[in-house]
């Protein structure tokens, strides 16, 4: 009888968050009382996440990146894009902090400039305090004069990754990856509100 609620309650959660994996599902289960040996009922019900083959790239150097070691040491930004229902496209700007990992501002627009960019840093400052760095890409956005000006009278260092190295700025790519993955592909967004 229990593993028959168990497993009710697993095929639940697993259709409600298909990319959710065992581990995740668990903590569910957890807040609903449920005692399980999770591992050996996710494996036998099939619920396991399957993942993209990813191919081997060419190793490259390796550039030592200087350890983070508190918060507000280094933000992180990129943007992403999806569309509406209506087949509109949006973006959406993201900043993350490198030690603490939680995602500082995300900002949902049709049209995103550089001085959007500011406003939306500027007021993550006001209410976490003024990052040591921050690091983009190379998008116009960021390029701009704008950011650019921002950083100098703020005082902060303002780092760029080589074109075409998203690996250089991980935890962001990591960020929106896990975004696309678990919402943006998930939902059908009538309008940007």
């Amino acid at each position: 009888m229990k593993d028959l609620v168990l497993i009710e309650r697993l095929r639940a959660l697993a259709s409600e968050r298909p990319r959710f994996g065992y581990r995740r599902l668990h903590l569910f289960l957890k807040r609903d009382e449920l005692p399980i040996n999770l591992g050996r009922v996710y494996r036998a019900e099939s619920l396991a996440v399957r993942w993209k083959v990813r191919r081997k790239l060419a190793m490259g150097e390796r550039q030592k990146k200087p350890v983070v070691s508190a918060a507000n040491q280094r933000w992180s930004l990129d943007f992403m894009s999806d569309q509406l229902a209506s087949g509109q496209r949006f973006r959406v700007l993201n900043v993350v902090d490198h030690f603490t990992r939680e995602c500082l501002a995300m900002h949902v627009g049709v049209s995103i400039t550089g001085h959007d960019v500011v406003r939306e840093l500027a007021a993550v400052v006001r209410f976490r305090g003024r990052p040591q760095a921050i690091i983009t890409d190379n998008g116009p956005e960021f390029v701009g004069k704008a950011l650019d000006l921002w950083t100098h009278e703020t005082g902060i260092t303002y780092l760029f990754t080589r074109s075409g190295k998203p690996v250089e700025n991980t935890y962001i790519e990591s960020f929106n990856g896990r975004l696309r993955d678990e919402c943006s592909n998930l939902q059908w967004f009538q309008s940007l509100e």
